[in-house]
Formats: C-alpha cells, sequence, structure tokens
C-alpha cells in the first residue's frame, strides 16, 4: 500500500493508534470531502460520502460520453477501466483475472453462490447473527429448490461466529458440507467476525468459503490469502467511498472452473459455433457486457484514493472514533450501546428508551446528523433472540471528527420512561 509523505500525515493525537502509525490527515480528508460542509454524516455503512477524485473521474467520464459517443469514450478510456481492476486485485491482494467488477455487493454474492451445484442432503453453513438479510433470503429458497441444507452456527460468548462450533459441524459427518458462507461484518452491529479462522478451518475441510466483505471493504485491510477465502463480494458506495452502483467480485483461480455462472451473455462467454459456447476463463464470466464505465471508473479512483492512505490508518481511526462514540452513548441516561463482539469496527447501534429508531433518526437528521436504522426484519436470527427493536445505526470513517460525535449526542431526543412488560 502507497506510503504518505511527512507532509500528508500527522503525529497521531487520537488515543488507540498503534505505536508507530502516523493519524490521518484529517483536515485534507475533509476538505477533499464537500459534503462534510453541510452534515455530520455518520450513516458511512449505508453510503460514504464520496472524495472529490471520485466525483471528478466520474463526472469526467459522463462528460467524455456526451462529448463523442459512449462505445468511443469507453474505448478512449481503456487504460482507465483495466486500472479499476488492477487497483482492486491490489487492495485485496488478488490477481487481475480474479476480479469481476459488478452492479452491486449482492449481485455479486448471488452470481457466485447461485454458480454453485448443490444436491439433496447437501449442508451449507452459514453465521447465525451475522448473515445479511437478502444473503439468507437466497440460502433458503437454494434449499428449497435442491433439497440442500442450511445450518447457521452458534454464536460465541461474545456475539460472533463460534470457531468451536464450526469446527464441530464440520466434523458432523450428518452430510457432505459444500459451502461456508459467512458475512465479515453485520449490517446491524460493529462486530468483526473472525474470518482468519474461519479461513484455516475451510482449507483444512476443502470447503469452499464465501465471504460478504460488504461492510468491511474500505474500513479494515482485506487480504484474500491471509484470511484463506474463495469467494468475496463487496460494494463500492460504503466505506470504499466509491460510487452507488458499484461492487466487486473475488473468485480464487483456483476454484473458477468448478463455478458456471447463472446466467451469460456475449461478454461471459463465446458463441464459438451455431450450437456450441465457451465461457472466459477469468472471473469476468460473472459480469455482463453492458456496464456504467463511468462509475467503474470511479470506483476505480475510489479504491485508489483508500490505497493513498493507507487501510491500517484508516482502520485505526475508524476504530477509535467509534469506540469514542461508544463512551460518549453509553454515558447517556437512557441510551444504550447494542454491539457486540470482541473485535468491533465502525458500526454503532444504539437504542434510546422509549423513542424509536426511526423517532431517533428523525430527529437526528433535522439536525443535520446523519443515521440510519437496523429492522428486526433485516436480522431475525439475531434482534429478537436478544429482545431488541429497530436499532438505530451511526457509522463513521475518517473524515468524520470529535465535534461531530458531540453533534449526534446533542441531537438526541430525551429519553421517555419504558412501559411495564415493553422489550428493551
Amino acid at each position: 500500500m502507497s506510503q504518505r509523505t511527512a507532509d500528508e500525515v500527522r503525529e497521531p493525537t487520537h488515543p488507540g493508534s498503534p505505536v508507530g502509525l502516523p493519524a490521518l490527515d484529517v483536515e485534507r480528508a475533509r476538505r477533499e470531502t464537500p459534503g462534510t460542509l453541510r452534515v455530520a454524516h455518520l450513516n458511512n455503512a449505508g453510503a460514504a460520502l464520496p472524495p472529490l477524485p471520485v466525483t471528478e473521474a466520474v463526472v469526467a467520464h459522463l462528460h467524455r460520453e456526451s462529448e463523442s459517443g459512449g462505445y468511443e469514450a469507453a474505448a478512449a478510456a481503456g487504460d482507465q477501466i483495466a486500472g479499476t481492476y488492477t487497483s482492486i486485485a491490489r487492495l485485496i491482494g488478488a490477481r487481475i483475472e480474479e476480479i469481476a467488477v459488478v452492479e452491486n455487493a449482492t449481485r455479486a454474492w448471488d452470481m457466485a453462490f447461485y454458480a454453485m451445484s448443490f444436491e439433496p442432503g447437501d449442508r451449507i453453513l452459514a453465521a447465525r447473527s451475522a448473515e445479511y438479510a437478502s444473503n439468507v433470503i437466497a440460502l433458503l429458497q437454494v434449499a428449497a429448490r435442491t433439497g440442500a441444507v442450511v445450518e447457521f452456527v452458534d454464536d460465541d460468548e461474545h456475539g460472533q461466529l463460534s470457531v468451536a462450533d464450526l469446527r464441530r459441524r464440520l466434523n458432523d459427518p450428518a452430510g457432505p458440507i459444500k459451502l461456508i458462507a459467512m458475512t465479515h461484518v453485520p449490517t446491524h452491529g460493529g462486530l468483526v467476525n473472525p474470518a482468519e479462522q474461519v479461513g484455516a478451518l475451510a482449507r483444512e475441510a476443502g470447503v469452499p468459503f464465501l465471504l460478504d466483505a460488504c461492510q468491511s471493504i474500505g474500513q479494515l485491510p482485506i487480504d484474500v490469502d491471509r484470511i484463506g477465502c474463495d469467494l468475496l463480494s463487496a460494494t463500492g458506495r460504503k466505506f470504499l467511498r466509491g460510487p452507488r452502483g458499484t461492487g466487486f467480485l473475488y473468485v480464487r483461480a483456483s476454484i473458477l472452473d468448478r463455478l458456471e455462472p447463472p446466467f451469460l451473455d456475449l461478454h461471459a462467454a463465446t458463441w464459438t459455433a451455431p450450437d456450441r459456447y465457451v465461457i472466459r476463463p477469468d472471473a469476468r464470466r460473472f459480469e455482463s457486457w453492458e456496464t456504467n464505465y463511468a462509475t467503474k471508473i470511479g470506483l476505480g479512483a475510489a479504491v485508489d484514493y483508500a490505497l493513498s492512505w493507507g487501510l491500517p490508518a484508516i482502520e485505526a481511526r475508524v476504530t477509535a472514533l467509534a469506540d469514542r462514540l461508544r463512551t460518549r452513548l453509553n454515558s447517556v441516561d437512557g441510551v444504550q450501546v447494542r454491539d457486540r463482539g470482541l473485535r468491533r469496527c465502525g458500526i454503532v447501534t444504539f437504542t434510546v428508551d422509549g423513542v424509536s429508531a426511526h423517532d431517533v433518526q428523525r430527529s437526528l437528521s433535522g439536525r443535520r446528523v446523519n443515521t440510519s436504522v437496523s429492522l428486526v426484519e433485516h436480522a431475525r436470527l439475531d434482534l429478537p433472540a436478544r429482545g431488541l427493536p429497530d436499532l438505530v445505526r451511526a457509522s463513521v470513517h475518517y473524515y468524520n471528527t470529535d465535534d461531530e460525535l458531540d453533534q449526534l449526542i446533542d441531537a438526541l431526543p430525551t429519553p421517555r420512561p419504558i412501559r411495564s412488560g415493553a422489550g428493551r
């Protein structure tokens, strides 16, 4: 990853920075993020504010299309488009031919999952509390179609996927295990699942490992070899700070030929004879021919921008800011932080006694503080089991400041007495 020059960094000024790791130049990051002048944007797990280089890259290509035509503009921008694949590969420690750029993280995850073959009795292991709702729906659909069985691995005492229970299930002779699917960071909480430990068990058992990195890419360093995943899905719009409608899929070269995409077009395959076709040999078999080249270029710009700061430095600042926000929230009577996990990241979820999450969000929005709501219906294996309602979700990034954390605290509605028997 790129090294920062001396005039681009400052000595650590916040607690939690690893020794020897310089803090980010927050003032520069905010200058390059115009939205920080208008809002306290604490909804980065939804969609982060893009930096100027990303916006400029997208707009420049749109102008190119308007002046020369879409096909011609794409041809002229060939090096930039190719550079997006190079940058993504560098970001996650992969090879260029292992990267497909698609519309979003869900499409990336679905293209990988639906490319696999399942038979009656095949077992699919997934994380119980962390799984994303769209992933669970896909798991249940395929199980109903094929007779495969979905098993949700228990949580450990910290709320993370239990490595011990995963090991037990991998050694259980009940039936062949065809896939381990795990969400790295849940959308509704700040925990970070133990991806490297899961990857080690998956390699030992010879079971493919699909990692949903939608909420971790851009805020945590990701190395697919260190993690040991065979497939990884990610988005551009969240902590990576790229355009909406962008995402990517990583497919390890050693597993590629075992996967046939659920649908093909003339980009994913070549029509070689009237009755034959050949699927392309790289991960771009999971793409389609028509794509948004402006946002694809913008995604590459976002990856380059993140690499220029350095992911370890980003993680240090994001983690420290989130820890400080949890401390501030816990100091307010009637406010409870709901995050679990031994290792936590930039997502912070909480409740305010007697006030619905939507009302809290509206109150914060009225004071120009952006947050989101994590719905019970999107976390049916976690929040109901803990007796929790919808949660307020605040998610920090390195361009956020302590003043913005205080702005959130000051904008919270007053807690109200909870009626007897009401859930917490």
